[in-house]
């Protein structure tokens, strides 16, 4: 008889430490996802994904876990689009409303889309767990059974001598029945498997018959195991050249599972069989943990990475300007910024990586908030400013109403256009409008004007033609004897009748006719100087009231100067003249002087009289 009972104990050892084993090395590759970049319709794919994974015929407890976290995170970050957008909706109808009544926020397809695929995961994930403690109760009784069946077998069989053989199939069926069996919930686990490989071991021990039986089936085993040793050895060795795959880590697991399974072999192979399968599995989990550290150091770099952009975008949330195209820099700028971290591909670590991703996107949101209240400030004042102007296109058209184009109307209207130009810019939707509004109005009120004063023209014209006229008609009388006061008379008479002319001409015709009658009196050989001078004064005076006084007041400074020059020229003369009566031949030059003096005094005592006529004319 061998004795098996060590070996088993050892068995169960070590399918303990195994389980423990691979538990520790089937560990996901988890994906962080960045939620802050997701649309509403691509958190609505995301569920649908995760509902497809929990229906799936594979899914395990593992993959229920990760889709918790996911509809945590995904929840969170929904949940706060749906509240922002309320409150943008709340605050445009308090804006229309100016209260709160009646307000009814709807959510979108989307969001109906969205919340019942979170229901029905989480409907899925509690049928799952159900089924699963039902599937668990389930095989706890089956295997109590079971051991219930193989214990009645083994004392049966221990009281059994005549037929010794008779057990082996129902010994057989047991054994295949209890591994078809699935898991039960821990504790009881532990507890029955050593309970029924207690029970193998006394059935084995107390089968001597059999034994060789017993031989060849641990023979048998034996053979599987190496099988499966193999396999996981060839999976360790294809790590050499490769890194560990997901789906590299699930075969091995899968084997290690088959092999747990399988009876016991020939105890001094099966210790053997299992050193090989240990190497074999810590070659995995070594590489599995040195591609974790390197994936660490990878994560750590694309941290750091990110966290020097996010130190970068934080001065921005502070930017405050008034004008809007620094505003458009500095958000050139941050998109920039933010083009730069999306295009950082990579992961990063779990927490700390969240906890960075949350504060990017919140300083991010804090930029863009800030850039809206400018704008929607400014539109304030765009607001007033269309207010402002809306009043001077009201104005514009309440003088438009009144059909007066005076000249007071008219300071008002340019007054009125010069505000404008001092306003500054209204909403965009309106800004072609009002301007076509305050054009239209102004352009009206002076072509009304225009018309008007085209009638004036054509008559200043005509008055022009016929001055003109008679200019020549003076030029003409200018040349032929009998020229005399009564006719220049007549000539005046008939300029001062004649209206106003147009004003670029003003000055021309003015001058052909001051020159005409200072012709004609030239051409009046009764008169004296002084007449002459009168006349010609008097001329420049009837002429004045034609709106030019300039050549009235080049005249006076004319005369002044002139004036000035005698007088400083008498002064010289008076001073000096006793010097002359004290020196040789001094009497000869006293009489000069004493000539000169008297000249320069009548024609100062003229000048003065002229002055005083162009001073009255003035």
């Amino acid at each position: 008889m061998i004795n098996d009972g060590a070996e088993l104990s050892e068995s169960e050892q070590l399918t303990q430490a195994s389980v423990e084993a691979m538990e520790a090395l089937e560990v996901a590759d988890e994906q962080v996802v960045d939620y802050g970049q997701l649309s509403r319709k691509d958190f609505v794919s995301l569920l649908e994904s995760q509902l497809a994974l929990a229906k799936g015929e594979n899914a395990k407890p593992a993959d229920f876990k990760r889709t918790d976290e996911v509809l945590k995170e995904a929840k969170v970050h929904f949940d706060q689009s749906k509240k922002t957008e309320r409150e943008e909706a709340l605050k445009k109808y308090l804006a229309e409303n100016e209260s709160e009544d009646g307000f009814e926020f709807k959510p979108d397809e989307l969001t109906l889309q969205f919340d019942a695929l979170y229901r029905q995961i989480k409907d899925v994930k509690n049928h799952y767990f159900q089924d699963l403690e039902k599937s668990k109760d389930k095989n706890f009784a089956s295997k109590t059974q079971l051991l219930q069946r193989l214990r009645e077998l083994v004392e049966n069989d221990e009281s059994n001598t005549t037929n010794p053989g008779s057990s082996w199939q129902e010994f057989k069926k047991i054994q295949d029945e209890w591994k078809a069996a699935g898991n039960i919930a821990s504790p009881h686990n532990s507890t029955l498997w050593a309970t029924f490989h207690a029970l193998i071991d006394r059935y084995y021990s107390n089968r001597n018959i059999y034994y060789e039986l017993k031989e060849l089936d641990r023979k048998k085993n034996l053979q599987q195991k190496t099988e499966l040793v193999e396999k996981v050895e060839s999976l360790a060795k294809s790590l050499e050249n490769a890194t560990l795959s997901k789906a590299v880590l699930e075969e091995a697991n899968a084997h290690f599972d088959e092999y747990k399974h399988i009876g016991p072999g020939p105890k001094a192979e099966q210790e053997v069989l299992w050193q090989r399968l240990k190497l074999a599995l810590d070659a995995i989990h070594d590489a599995r943990r040195a591609q974790a550290d390197a994936q660490k150091h990878v994560l750590a770099q694309n941290y750091e990475v990110k966290s020097k952009i996010y130190e970068t975008l934080v001065p921005y949330t502070s930017f405050t300007s008034s004008s809007i195209n620094e505003w458009n820099e500095k958000t050139k700028e941050v998109v920039a910024l933010q083009e730069q971290w999306v295009n950082t591909k990579g992961q990063m670590l779990r927490e700390e990586g969240r906890e960075l991703s949350k504060k990017f996107w919140a300083t991010l949101k804090t930029f863009f908030h800030n850039k809206g209240e400018f704008f929607r400030q400014l539109e304030a004042k765009r607001e007033q400013n269309l207010k402002l102007k809306t009043e001077l296109c009201e104005a514009v058209e309440a003088i438009l109403e009144t059909s007066e184009d005076s000249s007071a109307n008219t300071d008002k209207v340019i007054a009125l256009q010069k505000q404008w130009k001092q306003i500054g810019q209204v909403p965009e939707k309106f800004k072609d409008s009002i301007f076509e509004r305050f054009k239209k109005a102004c352009d009206a009120y002076f072509d009304r004007k225009r018309a008007k004063n085209s009638e004036i023209e054509r008559e200043f014209t005509e008055n022009l033609s016929s001055k003109q006229a008679l200019c020549e008609k003076i030029e003409a009388g200018a040349k032929i004897e009998g020229a005399n006061l009564k006719e220049l008379n007549a000539f005046k008479s008939e300029w001062s009748s004649i209206g106003f002319v147009p004003k670029k001409d003003m000055q021309a015709i003015n001058k052909r006719y001051i020159d005409a009658v200072n012709s004609y009196v030239s051409a009046i050989g009764k008169l004296s100087p002084k007449e002459r001078d009168q006349v010609m004064i008097d001329n420049d005076s009837s002429n004045s009231n034609e709106g030019d006084s300039r050549s009235l007041q080049r005249k006076e400074s004319d005369i002044r100067r002139r004036m000035t020059q005698i007088e400083n020229d008498l002064t010289i003369w008076q001073n000096n003249i006793e010097f002359f009566g004290r020196s040789k031949n001094g009497e000869k030059v006293r009489a000069e002087f004493e000539k000169k003096i008297i000249v320069a005094q009548k024609q100062l005592a003229d000048l003065k009289q002229q002055l005083k006529i162009v001073r009255e004319a003035l």
